[in-house]
């Protein structure tokens, strides 16, 4: 029980780290409209709760569930690091996180720290007040390096909870392996404690006509 106890007062810091930063790079994910990288986030949303639960409720399948997604969640995010690093013929300008539907990019690329953009009258539209979008300019920090950095803390937490859950797991298991060798699940007790003594028995089975 203390180390039940120990684990989930552990579990509540780490889980809501995870969250909040999964939480805030969904919510610039879609301002950029990257569909792909939103389904992601999503997922790994719910299998955060889950894996939460799992602790909680004394659920090790739950747990293990976690840490299969863990490892899955880090591939995805060094993909995402290859992708706008642009390393193995990957491009940063592809449509490929929004599923080839629009041509938006990340938000980061026109809202970074220090970015202005400079806009210009679109031409040969009349009577439409429209811009568009002629460069961005003045950024402190290209939002490829943002993306890599939001995706390397996720990798580095995945690692953590990855190693935490499979802990999680080994404690469970002990004390489930401790608890069964004790008998708690056994439905016969060995020892009746109703039976009479043994010297009351042959005390019956002497006794004179």
């Amino acid at each position: 029980m203390t180390s039940q106890l120990f684990i989930r007062l552990k579990l509540h810091p780490l889980a809501a780290e995870g969250e909040l930063a999964a939480l805030e790079r969904q919510v610039f994910d879609f301002l950029g409209y990257q569909w792909a990288p939103i389904l992601a986030n999503f997922l790994h949303i719910i299998i955060v709760i889950l894996g939460l639960f799992g602790t909680i409720q004394y659920r090790p399948r739950y747990i293990v569930v976690y840490a299969i997604w863990t490892a899955i969640w880090v591939t995805w995010n060094i993909f995402i690091i290859c992708f706008y690093l642009e390393v193995g013929g990957l491009s940063k300008d592809s449509e490929l996180l929004t599923f080839n539907i629009s041509r938006h990019q990340s938000w980061w690329s026109e809202n970074g720290p220090g970015c202005v953009r400079k806009e210009a009258s679109m031409s040969g539209i009349k009577g439409l007040d429209s811009h568009s979008y002629i460069s961005v300019i003045g950024c402190a920090l290209e939002y490829r390096y943002i993306e890599v950095m939001h995706s390397s803390f996720q990798i580095l937490i995945a690692l953590v909870g990855f190693v935490y859950a499979c802990y999680v797991v080994s404690v469970f298991t002990e004390e489930e392996d401790s608890f069964d060798f004790i008998g708690g699940f056994d439905p016969f007790p060995l020892y009746h404690v109703n039976e009479k003594p043994t010297n009351l028995l042959f005390k019956q089975t002497y006794l004179p006509a």
